[in-house]
């Protein structure tokens, strides 16, 4: 209790001045792919479509890709011996699976090829006020994924969340061993906004302590730039094709 102690009070002295912004965070990225997780989650997919998804990710050399569970074999074996890294998610949408779920989504994921994991946090919990069970909810699952080798993305879900809440949630994943927050989930009321990500910059630190990942909304270039100066590492997008080739028509 004493460390949610701290952490509640820590959340209250950002929400009356946040943290100033890291020095030189958004610079790291030097190549646009290498922002992109490229998703593909839509409840329709067919496995037709997760083969192109590959080649694509192939062709443009994303960071990651991010599919659901069901899509991992399939992927593992397209995209064995390339660079993309295999991404899935777990308690996906809502984030209202019971921990011990949520444990064994991310221990199966693992096992199937993934080595990205997107989890959902509780968040009627979060807005309810029980922020040991989201601590604990979050830790469970970050053991479990380091254990297996893989790393831990957070979506919050901004949209649904007070400024008092999204300081405190990051600050909870951050103390949970998170290695990302992600704003959105894609399926609430909003995505990713430049200020909620500039926020969770200045609350997670620089880059090198935590990355943030914009997701939800992102749909052009012009985007990526604002979310990348903002404080994003990494891009949520399912428009990445349409991104990579604004880049490259700027390039010509």
């Amino acid at each position: 209790m004493t460390l949610l102690k701290n952490l509640v009070q820590q959340a209250d002295e950002y929400l009356v001045q946040l943290p100033p912004f890291p020095q030189g965070g958004s610079d790291l990225i030097t190549t646009l792919p290498a922002m992109l997780d490229q998703t593909l989650l839509k409840a329709d997919v067919m496995p037709v479509e997760i083969e192109q998804l590959c080649q694509e990710a192939l062709e443009y050399r994303y960071a990651a890709i991010s599919i659901a569970p069901i899509f991992l074999p399939l992927a593992t074996n397209l995209l064995a011996g390339s660079e993309v890294k295999i991404g899935s998610v777990v308690g996906f949408p809502l984030g209202a699976n019971q921990t011990h779920i949520k444990v064994a989504e991310a221990q199966s994921a693992i096992e199937q090829g993934a080595v990205e994991l997107d989890m959902v946090i509780p968040v009627g919990l979060m807005k309810g006020g029980q922020y040991q069970a989201v601590l604990d909810d979050i830790l469970n699952v970050s053991e479990t994924t380091h254990r297996g080798g893989a790393i831990l993305k957070v979506i919050i879900e901004t949209c649904m969340l007070k400024r008092r809440e999204k300081i405190l949630a990051c600050l909870l994943a951050g103390a949970a061993g998170a290695d990302f927050v992600i704003t959105s989930t894609g399926f609430g009321t909003g995505g990713a906004t430049i200020e909620d990500v500039d926020l969770m910059r200045r609350v997670v630190g620089p880059i090198s302590a935590m990355g943030v990942k914009a997701a939800g909304g992102v749909r052009t270039l012009a985007d990526v730039r604002a979310m990348r100066a903002a404080g994003a590492n990494r891009i949520g997008t399912s428009h990445g094709q349409k991104i990579m080739q604004e880049l490259m028509a700027e390039e010509v």
